[in-house]
């Protein structure tokens, strides 16, 4: 049995699978935001409860949002701040006396839609979060590639190709950040500054529907945005697919229009790369943590 957590910074989830892939138990709860502690404490929890009602013990696997440092082993990068300089790993294997392997979300995620999801079968994937934050994830050959720094795959934190009017500051403290634009609140700020409304992702997207000019401008410049940003991922990796996660995957456009679009800025007479959405929608990356066993 193998089990896989996905450690999120409002929510811990926990899955349980079969060694098919058939899911055997799901639970959730929210994260003890800023307590290290009570963190490791909670992740203990749902795997021991776990393994209780199921009368098994399996193995953990585990997608955080941030990776371990391949010099001190500490959590970087994590948006959830709590965990950054942290020994988790080392932590929850004292805790749950067994290895524990640990990735970054998208890692994960990529991992899911590889083995079993959209992108099963394919060589080369590249799986991208688009959320509160933006991520991204390789699995090739079925293997995830996490890189001599523990950053592959994190395009969220490049400069966005093209000329901008505005360069907005990410939490990382550069400034023009993939994220800054691709994101969920990215969308939101853009729409904001260009039409003068506070509205979220959701509401552009229907208000577009509806007819909202200023609205279907909006989505317009995040198709253009995302088409250059991901062009520059398949100029350099070339994936066979790249799967869409997160919030922002929900837009259906986006499988038409991006590719109608990103043709001018890859460097290739033909492009065969296929953009997909995802299979397992909000579960993919608390599967893709248990696949790493």
């Amino acid at each position: 049995m193998r089990l896989g957590i996905d450690l999120g910074g409002t929510k811990i989830e926990i899955v349980a699978l079969a060694d098919d892939g058939a899911e055997l138990l799901r639970r959730r709860m929210p994260t003890p935001q800023g307590d290290y502690l009570a963190t490791t404490e909670a992740v203990a929890g749902l795997v021991a409860a776990a393994e209780r009602e199921l009368g098994r013990r399996g193995t953990v696997g585990i997608g955080i949002p941030g990776a371990e440092s391949r010099v001190t082993g500490l959590v970087k990068n994590a948006n959830s701040t709590w965990l950054i300089g942290r020994p988790l790993r080392h932590d929850l294997q004292a805790r749950l006396q067994r290895e524990v392997r640990l990735a970054n979300d998208a890692n994960c995620f990529a991992l899911s839609e590889a083995t079993d999801g959209a992108a099963a079968g394919a060589a080369v994937v590249f799986g991208v979060i688009l959320g509160t934050g933006v991520g991204g994830g390789i699995v090739a050959h079925g293997r995830v590639l996490a890189g001599a720094n523990a950053i592959a795959g994190e395009w969220g934190h490049n400069r966005l190709p093209g000329d901008e009017a505005v360069w907005p500051a990410c939490y990382c403290g550069r400034r023009g950040c993939v994220e800054t634009f691709l994101s969920g609140p990215g969308m939101q700020r853009d729409h904001a500054g260009a039409a003068g409304a506070a509205i979220d992702a959701i509401d552009i997207a229907a208000r577009t529907a509806a007819g909202d000019a200023a609205c279907a401008a909006t989505l317009a410049r995040y198709e253009a945005r995302l088409a250059r940003a991901l062009a520059e991922v398949v100029n350099i990796l070339d994936p066979d697919v790249i799967v869409l996660g997160g919030g922002l995957s929900n837009l259906d456009r986006l499988y038409d229009n991006v590719p109608q679009l990103w043709g001018e800025f890859i460097f290739s007479d033909h492009v065969a790369t296929r953009l997909l959405k995802n299979r397992h929608g909000d579960s993919s990356g608390v599967r893709g943590a248990a696949w790493l066993w």
